[in-house]
């Protein structure tokens, strides 16, 4: 498994940072320990004892790495520059206030989703979290089918991805299709594929999502919103791992490992008559389930500064995320779950002056912001007459 090497030589967050980075299931290698290193991170300062960058390159180099992060501890704001096509970053690392739990620093979170990014690592800090993705890892070496129950919005397609990323299917497709987000009487030629003219408009065959995913996984996501008479046919599939295309009389082999999803509760769905019976206990061979997001408070800030980084431009400085607006979300319930969070953060990245989001950047119900403009704050006037 690729690791990360953290210097702690002149790096003071260098025990947080590893922290974080093993809470995200990154692997954190010690100096000098066996196995494949692929990111080297070290602090400025131990830069500069090197005598040079080109030394830098060289200890990387010699240890393996092929991406390189240098941490600035003494900078004054939280900067991200990239050199040598990107191999280096060089991130300015402001210092938190004496005592802040690394958890709510946004300077450390940030330098962590860096690091995190390049493993592919799924966002997390909680411990609940954690203990999650060891089991979708543990089930990802494996081919059983596996069902994900959760709230909307709890990441179901992101922990599906990452049984996909930790099986022997890695290298092959990921198609997921949203069974409740395609019309009933398409839902079918676009799950099983058609011939031509097998009905009205079909000028051209197509293989269907079954085939396009094969060899890889399939995510069938809120396949409680099945039709009942596709449920049998899928059910099929499951089976003897063969696909009828509509209009054909030919079987074809598909091998694929299939991922399921849904919001509802199942066996209520069952004992309703709205979802086969045989279909789920087929699906339900391994069921995992996702939190919601109040119920895993530590993932809030992590998840924060990650979209924070996503939804800032390029050529945009990256604004930090201070400990009252980590406090501001998470005393909030979330009842939106991540995307939820994701406006929030959105709006805030709108509302914030400066390089920092503070807790009166984050607008938590939308009516916050319709206050007349001589009731806003100050700083929200100020805002709107720069813009």
């Amino acid at each position: 498994m690729d690791a990360v090497q953290i210097i702690d030589q002149n790096f003071v967050a260098a025990a947080a940072l590893a922290d974080l980075l093993k809470r995200r299931r990154v692997a954190v290698a010690a100096p000098g320990a066996a196995g494949k290193i692929a990111l080297l991170v070290c602090s400025a300062a131990y830069e500069a004892s090197l005598g040079s960058p080109r030394a830098l390159v060289e200890a990387a180099r010699a240890a393996g790495a092929q991406r390189m992060i240098v941490v600035d501890e003494a900078a004054a704001s939280l900067t991200l520059t990239e050199d040598l096509g990107g191999r280096l970053v060089r991130v300015g690392l402001p210092a938190a206030r004496p005592g802040t739990d690394p958890l709510r620093d946004g300077a450390l979170l940030a330098l962590a989703d860096i690091a995190g990014q390049s493993f592919g690592a799924m966002v997390a800090a909680d411990a609940a979290t954690g203990s999650l993705i060891d089991m979708a890892a543990r089930v990802g070496r494996t081919d059983v089918t596996v069902f994900i129950n959760g709230p909307t919005g709890s990441g179901k397609e992101v922990l599906a991805r990452l049984i996909h990323a930790s099986s022997r299917r890695a290298a092959a497709p990921f198609v997921a299709i949203n069974c409740a987000a395609i019309p009933e009487n398409m839902l079918e030629a676009i799950l099983f594929g058609h011939e031509k003219g097998a009905f009205t408009g079909a000028s051209t065959a197509n293989k269907g999502i079954v085939r396009a995913a094969d060899g890889g996984t399939l995510l069938l996501d809120e396949i409680s919103e099945m039709p009942m008479g596709l449920q049998a046919k899928l059910l099929r599939v499951l089976q003897e791992k063969v696909v009828t295309p509509l209009g054909s009389q030919k079987e074809v082999p598909v091998d694929i490992r299939i991922v399921a999803t849904s919001n509802r509760d199942m066996l209520g769905e069952v004992a309703a008559g709205r979802f086969r019976e045989d279909l789920y206990y087929r699906l339900n061979v391994f069921p995992l389930c996702t939190q919601a997001l109040a119920d895993r408070p530590g993932d809030i800030p992590a998840l924060a500064v990650a979209m924070i980084r996503r939804h800032c431009a390029q050529d945009e400085a990256l604004p930090l995320l201070t400990a009252d607006a980590c406090d501001a979300l998470m005393d909030h319930d979330w009842p939106g779950n991540v995307r939820e969070l994701e406006n929030v953060v959105q709006r805030a990245l709108v509302l914030r002056i400066g390089d920092r989001i503070t807790a009166e950047d984050v607008m938590i119900h939308a009516a916050a912001g319709l206050v007349p403009m001589n009731d806003a704050p100050a700083r929200l006037q100020l805002a709107a007459r720069v813009a």
